[in-house]
């Protein structure tokens, strides 16, 4: 076996000083945070500089602290990324120190860090900004004179995009710019920065990626996509010739997607800030979809829904699944997007169907606008959603036509279901297996494809598509049936609409067939003098009604079924490979338990 040779270079202590560079002042719960995990003060005034935030394309924003932009569920900002090679075309690597805020200790490739938002490294023409950053950060982290280099030594060669979390509290989020350059330095490491630093051979690149169990550190997920997936052979042989460097180069931005994974010890997040990291790009593309059309009332109408809110767990799904079961790019992003403007769609025929003027705590589309405009809303809002899907990146000419099939697939479960629902209002004798059969199609059906997709996509094998697709029809019915819950034990307040509107409505839930299959009682009959009864109720036959069905025991009937749903949904997460970003899948099987718990 190939033992790997390490070209160690001794570490010793020198005066740094940061530079006076454009920053942005902290707010005191930022300097607190960083107070609190003992960042020193060269450390926190780097956290404090103003980087270049930009957008998933690197259009700049705007300017944004470091801290911001790797806070939280952090925001996409310009970085770069140095290969630096000596006359032997040895690689240099460093070791982040232990004293960094982000991903300390691990090794990266020879230099990377953030242009800042000035009008030198603003500056795009032949990529001058990040050469000149990539000159000023060479300097503060290895020492190396500034009087080294020119911008000419330095070689774009592409951008990538990624995502990777340390842990709950901070993240990568970046559209880093790669460059190579080619200059025998002498190295005088700033200890506060770099830790250790090593020159390797193309071999011994190899070897280290290929550990299982890191001697010596973990590799850094941002450096491990530059070496593994876009850095092949072609461009270590190219260094030292410009012209060859040049035909190598593209203006390509790669999506990596998430990559926590390839860091050993990352931590994953919760739910809440799983969805925020991709909530916004998603609404975005919602929002970019809908507002295309040349009609102002129909695509006010269209969005209306969309700026009443949501937490947007379809939308984000496919993403939050594929980052846990393989590798995450944004086509999920689209296909989320389709996904929830399907949803919204059904939203608006729904509050007709049922006569619901609420929803969100807003008008409902038909109310706020008018009937007409509301059909018509729903039936372009379906059409969009498909415009989406098809536009989705990452897929595949021959991938699409079965996507579209299946997103199809799920708009026919979902009417039919919906069917089901509307001709029960009218039968007593509705079976448990038919109400599960209903909101398997109403409501599970989109849990189940969005689980389903997002495993595909991810490249996952098909024993694990298979199970996600189980989870996401587990969630699904739990989710369904606790929302039917949330109906009779929530207020109006929360609901966003009148408490017991299912029991007004006649709608059949697992809590209705339940009583209605009990012996004749007070409580019975009390149920069905407000059942289906509409507007002929009122507050009081409601309240009584929702009493009875306690009385009756269907209420914690209906719990026990959510509950037996949602450990079969944890028993299939149990079945897929852990890592960090299964919490959140976690988490969401147990949004809806929580919520009246």
């Amino acid at each position: 076996m190939y033992r790997v040779r390490i070209h160690w270079v001794g570490v010793h202590m020198a005066g740094y000083e940061i530079e006076d560079v454009q920053s942005v002042e902290l707010s005191d719960s930022e300097q607190d945070l960083l107070n609190s995990i003992g960042a020193d003060a060269d450390q926190s005034k780097l956290m404090a500089e103003a980087i270049i935030a930009v957008t998933e394309k690197d259009e700049v924003v705007g300017p944004m602290s470091k801290i911001t932009a790797h806070r939280d569920a952090g925001s996409y900002h310009r970085a770069f990324s140095v290969l630096l090679f000596d006359s032997n075309k040895r690689l240099l690597l460093q070791r982040r120190a232990d004293e960094k805020v982000t991903f300390p200790g691990v090794w990266a490739n020879s230099c990377c860090s953030h242009p800042l938002h000035s009008e030198d490294e603003l500056n795009e023409e032949n990529a001058l900004g990040v050469k000149n950053a990539a000159i000023r950060k060479l300097e503060q982290e290895l020492g190396i004179s500034p009087s080294c280099f020119s911008v000419e030594d330095f070689h774009f060669m592409t951008k990538m995009r990624y995502s990777a979390r340390m842990n709950e509290t901070w993240i990568e989020r970046e559209i880093d710019h790669i460059l190579i350059a080619q200059v025998d330095v002498e190295l005088n490491p700033n200890p506060n920065e770099v830790s250790d630093v090593a020159w390797v051979t193309y071999e011994e690149l190899e070897e280290l990626l290929l550990e299982e169990e890191p001697k010596n550190g973990s590799i850094a997920p941002w450096f491990r996509c530059i070496a593994a997936r876009i850095m092949n052979r072609e461009w270590w042989n190219a260094v030292g010739n410009n012209s060859a460097l040049e035909e190598l180069a593209d203006d390509k931005i790669h999506d990596m997607g998430d990559v926590t994974h390839l860091l050993p010890e990352a931590e994953g997040a919760g739910l809440d800030l799983s969805v925020l990291e991709v909530k916004p790009l998603v609404e975005q593309r919602i929002m970019n979809s809908l507002m295309a059309s040349r009609h102002q009332r129909l695509a006010a109408a269209m969005t209306h829904l969309i700026h009443g809110g949501g937490k947007r767990l379809r939308a984000t799904l496919p993403w939050l699944v594929g980052k846990a079961v393989g590798d995450s790019h944004s086509g999920m992003l689209d296909v989320g997007a389709a996904i929830e403007i399907v949803h919204n769609f059904t939203l608006v025929h729904d509050d007709i169907m049922d006569d619901d003027d609420i929803r969100r705590g807003r008008n409902a589309v038909h109310i706020e606008f008018d009937l007409p405009t509301a059909i018509n809303a729903g039936d372009a809002m379906l059409a969009i959603a498909f415009e989406r899907l098809v536009q989705a990146e990452g897929l595949e000419a021959t991938d699409v036509a079965a996507l579209v099939n299946r997103i199809a697939w799920m708009v026919r479960r979902v009417s039919e279901g919906q069917q089901m629902d509307i001709e029960f209002e009218d039968e007593l004798a509705v079976s448990e297996e038919d109400y599960i059969e209903m909101i398997e199609g109403k409501t599970a059906v989109m849990f189940l494809t969005c689980a389903e997709i997002g495993a595909r996509m991810a490249g996952a094998d098909q024993e694990t598509i298979d199970c996600m697709a189980d989870w996401g029809l587990a969630v699904g019915l739990c989710f369904q049936l606790m929302d039917d819950l949330i109906d009779v034990v929530s207020d109006s307040s929360v609901l966003g609409k009148p408490a017991g509107s299912d029991v007004a409505q006649g709608k059949r839930t697992l809590m209705v067939i339940h009583a209605l299959a009990q012996p004749d009682s007070k409580d019975k009959t009390t149920l069905l003098a407000a059942l289906g009864k509409g507007e002929e109720t009122d507050s009081e036959s409601i309240d009584a009604a929702l009493q009875a069905l306690g009385n009756l025991g269907s209420i914690d009937y209906a719990r026990q079924r959510a509950v037996e749903y949602h450990a079969k949904a944890h028993a299939c997460l149990d079945r897929i490979p852990q890592g960090p970003s299964l919490r959140a899948l976690r988490e969401l099987t147990d949004f809806q338990l929580k919520r009246i718990n």
